[in-house]
């Protein structure tokens, strides 16, 4: 049950990173999506979603890598 929470929060930054590439993709040719009145504003929360969702899933891949001991010594908590 535990495996299956941690996909689910896995999961949910993993799609709003996804959304954010097709905002940012569609900002370039061009396609304004409903809630956004400017394409440039489509194309910043396109980037932000996509930064959100990187940064969570790449938090939680070391921080569980630190708690087995997996990762270099520049990474590890002193």
């Amino acid at each position: 049950m535990i495996r299956i929470f941690a996909l689910i929060i896995l999961v949910i930054p993993g799609f709003l990173a996804a959304y954010g590439i097709k905002l940012m993709r569609d900002m370039v040719f061009g396609i304004l999506q409903n809630p956004f009145p400017y394409l440039w504003m489509q194309f910043l929360a396109g980037f932000l979603l996509f930064l959100f969702g990187l940064a969570f899933v790449a938090g939680f891949i070391l921080y569980r890598d630190r708690k087995k001991n997996k990762v270099q010594t520049r990474f590890k908590k002193e």
